[in-house]
């Protein structure tokens, strides 16, 4: 994976069409993806008298070099018909920092941005069950707060057959909001304490925030 341009391919898709982008993903060669259930909201007259105006979404996401997301999304498009109205949207952000995918990779392109990201968002991805870990390690560190999001994922390390049948492995993806100066601590002892680096064990990136309201400063 390249050591530049990294990011963050987000999907949101209807139910059950989350499987078909993850399957175009790993064949133009993206190395894992997590999906998680959503709704999605519809104006219609007609939809809302009848109750149906919520509808069933998944959101898929999956981190990897610009060339290799860019590569993924013609064909998840060309499959799913993403130009059509109704099928789905997707869109890309920068990532500054990876672990667990070929070790630690960061965007040097962040060193020249000056001090106007106050905060990061740091996003863990591991097993069910390890996600208390992730939030244990990281409040440790000085994080004040995170969110746990159950998830499924595909990757390299987690195929796994039943009756020839693939079955995707259950995830959760913790979200936490750090102070810019504190995030390089609290990724740390995340990695160190769930040995994120590890193959199969889990993935960590960061992006940068340019606004928040109602995250709490106190000590």
């Amino acid at each position: 994976m390249s050591n530049s341009n990294l990011e963050a391919f987000i999907y949101i898709v209807n139910h059950n069409d989350g499987s078909r982008v993850m399957k175009q993903a790993k064949k133009h060669g993206v190395r894992g993806t997590t999906a998680f259930l959503g709704h999605g909201t519809i104006e219609s007259a007609l939809l809302d008298f009848l109750g149906l105006n919520d509808v069933r979404k998944e959101l898929i996401l999956m981190v990897t070099d610009e060339v290799t997301g860019q590569h993924a999304m013609k064909g998840i498009h060309k499959d799913l018909r993403l130009d059509k109205p109704g099928r789905g949207i997707a869109f890309a952000i920068r990532v500054t920092r990876l672990i667990g995918s070929r070790g630690y990779i960061r965007d040097r392109s962040r060193e020249n941005r000056g001090e106007n990201e106050m905060h990061e968002a740091i996003f863990v991805i591991v097993d069910k069950g390890k996600g208390e870990f992730v939030i244990d390690a990281a409040k440790k560190a000085g994080s004040r707060g995170a969110t746990l999001i159950n998830a499924r994922g595909s990757g390299i390390h987690e195929t796994s057959t039943l009756f020839a049948m693939e079955i995707e492995p259950e995830k959760e993806i913790i979200l936490i909001l750090s102070e810019a100066s504190e995030t390089e601590k609290i990724i740390d002892a995340v990695s160190t304490e769930c040995e994120i680096e590890k193959p199969g064990s889990g993935i960590l990136f960061t992006c940068d925030v340019t606004r928040t309201l109602g995250l709490y400063q106190g000590k």
